[in-house]
């Protein structure tokens, strides 16, 4: 008679705080080995992080910037396509390689337990490093264009931990989906082609009919994004619009976290 072995969490929840905690140090390994899988047989490595944003700057600031005339709120073109660029960036990348993280790591799910969630969190903290890379070229390019940094600054720190957050909730939700339905992996990256011209990454919401306005608001990107320009330079923010971001990011997060822990049973299996 054969026997099997079953993989199963102990008491608590997948969501329990101080399983987490206590595998802090595998969370840094995965970061890292997400890193070094990423860029070990690139020719420049983590460059690569400030060179995706950089060349999709320059090709906007060539393509729409002058000979389309966009309006950029005052602020040098190539500063303003960057800027939103950054923070779609690490996004995107975010949501994509987390959506893709389960699937990507069957071997280890099947062989041993430890706290799932710490598979999507690793891939969006990652990214996080890849956006902090790109983010010291966006205080060359402020200093280049003689942009005073202001008190807004402050604001930047949870404008990017609401980023985070955002990016998480969708990368816990389709990494669970995408274990089961492998459609996901094949459908979001026009799904994120899509949202991104629905996003005012390259444009200003100036340029924008006032219903269509209205619309951007309920966007949590297209609100973040407004709220990163406002802090780097210096403009007023629109409160009422950040406030519900930050309301919307945590529902949708804590329904992502149900969500997961509902389908975390059946990774070891269809993983």
């Amino acid at each position: 008679m054969e026997s099997s072995t079953v993989i199963e969490p102990g008491p608590g929840t997948a969501f329990d705080l101080r399983d987490l905690w206590a595998s802090r140090e595998l969370l840094g390994f995965l970061i890292w080995r997400d890193l070094t899988v990423r860029y070990k047989h690139t020719v420049i490595g983590v460059a690569w992080a400030i060179l995706q944003p950089l060349m999709a700057m320059a090709i906007l600031t060539v393509f729409f910037g002058r000979p389309a005339q966009l309006p950029s709120d005052g602020i040098p073109y190539p500063l303003f396509a960057y800027a939103g660029l950054l923070a779609w960036t690490f996004f995107a990348n975010a949501l994509f390689s987390s959506s893709n993280s389960l699937v990507g790591s069957g071997p280890l799910i099947t062989k041993v337990y430890f706290p799932r969630l710490l598979i999507p969190v690793a891939s969006v903290g990652a990214r996080l490093v890849d956006f902090a890379i790109a983010f010291v070229l966006l205080l060359g390019l402020m200093a280049y264009y003689h942009v005073a940094f202001t008190w807004r600054l402050a604001f930047l720190p949870p404008l990017v931990l609401m980023t985070i957050l955002l990016a998480l909730g969708g990368g816990m939700f389709l990494s669970a989906l995408n274990v089961k339905y492998r459609d996901v992996n094949v459908a979001l990256p026009h799904a994120i082609q899509g949202l991104m011209f629905a996003t005012p990454v390259f444009y200003s919401t100036a340029m924008l009919p006032r219903d269509l306005r209205s619309l951007e608001g309920l966007n949590p990107l297209a609100v973040l994004i407004e709220g990163y320009r406002a802090a780097l330079f210096g403009r007023a923010f629109g409160w009422p619009a950040l406030v519900l971001c930050a309301v919307l990011t945590l529902l949708f997060l804590v329904g992502a976290v149900v969500f997961f822990q509902r389908m975390e049973e059946q990774f070891a299996d269809l993983a």
